[in-house]
């Protein structure tokens, strides 16, 4: 029996981990314990009630679809929550909780009959007759409006509230990884598909859009395939960098933009890069893609990332201290990804450990997560490396002094940050007893003109960046 659960909860987890970012992952679901299984209920055992709480707010759609997979439709999840730890005499005391949100899918009343009862004819694709594949959370009022991203959400906003009438469409919006290109569009999806019922919206990645593609045309079901892309209303195309060299994709997706265009449907996609960017897609296809607005995202400033933080603690009735909130948005500065699960992670262990979130956690949770693939470089390891070297205090660089003996080592300090942890100038004098960005600008080009003159200091430095390698 105890084999047999496993095996079932690893089912599970193969669907959850394709589906959200590897640090969502390991801070949610690895700490899961499965239980047993009765039947078809699944019960899983969760170290919290915050935890419990924030598994069916955040990924109820995601724990179904695990669950459709691993049991079948009937399948049904219970959780065992751990409310008092125990001791060694003392078993963990708990309680069972069975899921309390079932999400329901709609079906659109422009898709004809036959398809509804077997859409395309293939057993083994999702019904996507069923279900638009957005994500409910993802909405106008919880996706930060900022300089970074300012054109392409009021672009977006445009056309959910007259998808198809405007000049806007296609709307292919671009930018890195993690800068909220599927939150704005699916944005767009939920307020079409709230405030226009008679709409059939339907998200889908190009790489779903790819493997569908080709079991339709194993299957012998390509026209079916076909004729239900046709009557989207609104079609959301996540990823199409991903539909290069795929020049049998590119075909059919070709037909089915220009009749969806010439329809007056709406069409919304995002890239990781402009079109005049994509190699490797056809050139009718990339002139489509520029027939209406391309808009990017960019790295968010300082400002929109402490509104990003301020939002997401808002949402989850958390507070902080705003020296917290300040850190956090200085320290991070890469992508919106990556500083949401940050906060999650922070809160996380806040309810694991039961404790305050303050500054010390903060730097904690930071230096556990915030980790690049080769090596951890942060701001706080520059400056405790750079105090041991010249020894000093981390306290001291931060310090107001203007004494020679602090003042050498804190512009060391400043050097190396810039060029070790990619933090914005400004960032960088926050953590430096709070500078603004010229006296940042100034010690750096003291350093520089130091390293060029004087070898003391050139072997200074050349010592402290062998502690990074």
């Amino acid at each position: 029996m105890q084999r047999e659960v496993r095996t079932v909860w690893n089912h599970c987890l193969h669907v959850i981990r394709e589906s959200i970012p590897e640090q969502s992952y390991k801070t949610w679901f690895e700490p899961i314990v499965p239980l047993r299984l009765n039947g078809k209920v699944l019960t899983i055992q969760v170290p919290s009630q915050f935890f419990f709480e924030w598994l069916e707010d955040n990924f109820v759609h995601i724990l179904r679809k695990a669950l459709d997979q691993a049991i079948g439709r009937d399948g049904m999840l219970e959780y065992s929550i751990i409310v008092d730890k125990g001791n060694e005499q003392n078993r963990p005391l708990t309680v069972n909780v069975p899921t309390t949100k079932s999400p329901q899918t709609s079906k659109p009343d422009n898709v004809s009959p036959d398809l509804l009862r077997s859409p395309f004819e293939l057993k083994d694709l999702d019904s996507l007759t069923l279900d638009s594949y957005l994500n409910p959370t993802y909405t106008f009022d919880n996706y930060v409006e900022g300089d970074c991203n300012r054109l392409a959400r009021n672009a977006g906003y445009a056309v959910a509230t007259r998808p198809g009438v405007t000049s806007f469409n296609p709307l292919m919006i671009y930018g890195g990884v993690g800068l909220g290109k599927t939150h704005l569009v699916q944005a767009i999806g939920n307020y079409i598909k709230n405030n226009n019922l008679d709409k059939f919206v339907l998200y889908v990645t190009s790489e779903k859009f790819t493997n569908q593609f080709l079991n339709a045309i194993k299957t012998d079901s390509l026209r079916d395939f076909t004729q239900f892309y046709m009557q989207v209303d609104v079609l959301v195309i996540d990823d199409v960098q991903f539909l290069q060299k795929k020049e049998k994709t590119q075909e059919i997706f070709f037909h089915i933009f220009n009749h969806l265009h010439q329809s007056g449907k709406q069409i919304i996609m995002t890239s990781d890069r402009s079109p005049r960017e994509l190699g490797g897609l056809e050139d009718r296809l990339l002139s489509r893609f520029k027939w209406g607005l391309t808009t990017d995202l960019q790295q968010p400033d300082l400002e929109t990332r402490i509104a990003i933080i301020q939002k997401k603690l808002q949402a989850e009735g958390v507070y902080i201290d705003d020296n917290v909130i300040e850190y956090l948005a200085h320290s991070i500065n890469t992508n919106v990804r990556e500083l949401e699960g940050v906060i999650v992670s922070l809160m996380a262990q806040a309810s694991l450990n039961r404790r305050e979130i303050d500054l010390e956690l903060a730097k904690l949770t930071l230096r556990n997560i915030v980790v690049d693939s080769d090596k951890e470089i942060n701001i706080d390891t520059v400056q405790e490396v750079t105090a041991d070297f010249f020894g000093v205090t981390v306290a001291d660089l931060k310090s107001k002094s203007r004494k020679r003996e602090l003042v050498y080592p804190r512009q060391v300090g400043m050097f190396l940050a810039k060029e070790k942890t990619g933090l914005p100038l400004k960032s960088i004098g926050y953590h430096f007893g709070g500078r603004d960005h010229s006296t940042v600008i100034h010690a750096i080009q003291a350093i520089n003109d130091l390293i060029n003159e004087n070898p003391a200091t050139r072997e200074a430095v050349e010592k402290l960046k062998a502690y990074f390698k």
